[in-house]
């Protein structure tokens, strides 16, 4: 009698995995969902649905699964690592440290954990104790193979990462229907290795102030093939921000921060500081570790609050528009053309699309729609031009541009690299105006790889690099 409720559980599970494996992604959430209904606590099917959700950028409904996984089976790793991944990306550290440990203490070797504890350790500053769980997470595990879901025959990427966080998020460029991609961790990987097999090599890493090691690796790794490569890493090697403050600083129409490398017992002690400052931890985004100080008498407080050694000293730019409110543009470039992503407004200095006052204000969505329509009319030529300078000067086939307008029309610049990340809106009616915008970049973005790939077939079919 009881074992009817289980074949219907194990029919359920194995059609909610057949329905991901096809990437039939709504029905196979459905489908874990009805085995959920059955029985809320079956591990896999938490698991499997976290995983889901977290690959379409459900990161809400990811976590909630992983944390009911984590929750009913305390000792499986997996559910574990999963959440702690989450939790890190998130700025939880203290929380994701718990998980990884707790993981560890199951499975003592286990790569994932030590992977992510070395993250976390780094980020607190404990860089003795981190120093282990790097090598026992990397070493031997620095070539991931990501699951491949689409119905033709794949198009094999070689994707460029590092350890750090200074990676372009690729979910919503490299689609695992299309793509077959081999992650390498260059910090890790030996360059007098063969390379995986890959119709042309997409280095991820975009973070040149954190990255400068994985990408000079990645330079070696990527002088051995001859296969197109997206993002060569010479060149991003230069977008730190200070570098690039004073390069794009000679570009027509740019305004540029000054931006001064200082470590902690430094900067109290400097007496040309001009307030107020902006106080940047290098290698961190989305706001995290970075403040404004007011006073000079402040700094001290403000300084104990950011980790690492040194920091970045950035000369505020008033972003501020004609009714007080802060402005900040989102534009990217792919393949040398400028796409226009997102505007930005709020009442806060420090301006980022999912804090800033959007959603509350039809207002604000009406203007950032005239620019995502009508970019050059909204920016005017000044900017524009400063625009395609910038593009010319970084060189990169995938980047972005945030800044503010000033009063003459030129470039207010905060940062212009490739770590830009592109967001598709939820599915509230009141972003509807969003969506084709968006959806060109991606596909603009789509189209390069996808020529990527087919000059290489026609160019050559070997990509050992060699031959």
């Amino acid at each position: 009698m009881c074992a009817e409720p289980q074949d219907g559980i194990v029919l359920l599970l194995e059609r909610a995995r057949r329905l991901a494996t096809r990437a039939e992604d709504a029905e196979a959430k459905q489908a874990y969902i009805d085995v959920l209904r059955r029985d809320p606590t079956h591990l896999a099917a938490l698991k499997e649905l976290g995983a889901l959700a977290h690959a379409s950028g459900h990161r809400s409904a990811a976590r909630t699964a992983w944390q009911q996984a984590a929750q009913w089976h305390p000792r499986d790793p997996a559910a574990r690592i999963s959440l702690g991944n989450l939790l890190y990306a998130d700025g939880e550290l203290d929380a994701a440290r718990a998980h990884y440990e707790a993981a560890l203490a199951v499975q003592a070797e286990l790569a994932e954990a030590h992977q992510g504890l070395a993250r976390v350790l780094s980020r607190l500053g404990e860089t003795d104790a981190a120093a282990p769980h790097w090598r026992k997470g990397f070493v031997g595990h620095e070539v991931v193979v990501q699951r491949y879901r689409g119905p033709s025959p794949p198009i094999p990427v070689l994707l460029l990462v590092s350890v750090e966080d200074g990676n372009i998020p690729t979910r919503q460029i490299l689609d695992d229907r299309i793509f077959a991609v081999t992650a390498l961790y260059t910090e890790f990987y030996d360059p007098a290795r063969p390379l995986p097999p890959h119709a042309f090599v997409f280095n991820a890493i975009g973070d040149a102030d954190l990255c400068a090691t994985a990408l000079e690796r990645a330079e070696a790794i990527v002088a051995r093939t001859v296969a197109p490569v997206i993002n060569p890493p010479a060149r991003v090697l230069v977008t730190g921000r200070p570098a690039n403050a004073q390069r794009l600083a000679k570009v027509p129409g740019v305004v540029t921060a000054e931006i001064r490398t200082m470590t902690h017992a430094a900067l109290p002690n400097a007496g040309d500081l001009r307030f107020p400052l902006l106080l940047r931890a290098p290698g961190f985004h989305t706001g995290r570790h970075f403040l404004r100080v007011e006073r000079h008498e402040d700094l001290a407080p403000a300084i104990a609050d950011l980790p690492g050694n040194e920091l970045l000293a950035i000369e505020y730019l008033d972003a501020r528009g004609a009714n007080g409110m802060a402005r900040k543009y989102r534009v990217m470039i792919i393949d040398g053309v400028l796409y226009p992503l997102h505007l930005a407004i709020s009442a806060d200095w420090k301006v980022h699309y999912f804090t800033a006052d959007m959603a509350a204000n039809a207002a604000y969505r009406e203007e950032e729609q005239r620019f995502l329509e009508d970019m050059p009319a909204v920016l005017g030529p000044r900017a524009m031009t400063a625009l395609r300078g910038i593009a010319e000067a970084l060189g990169l086939d995938y980047a972005g541009v945030d800044f503010a307008l000033s009063a003459d029309g030129s470039i207010l610049l905060f940062e212009a690299n490739a770590t830009m990340v592109i967001n598709p809106p939820d599915s509230d009616p009141i972003w509807d105006y969003r969506r084709a915008p968006i959806e060109c970049v991606l596909g603009a973005v789509r189209r390069m790889l996808l020529s990527a790939a087919a000059r290489q077939k026609k160019e050559s079919a070997c990509t050992c690099g060699t031959c």
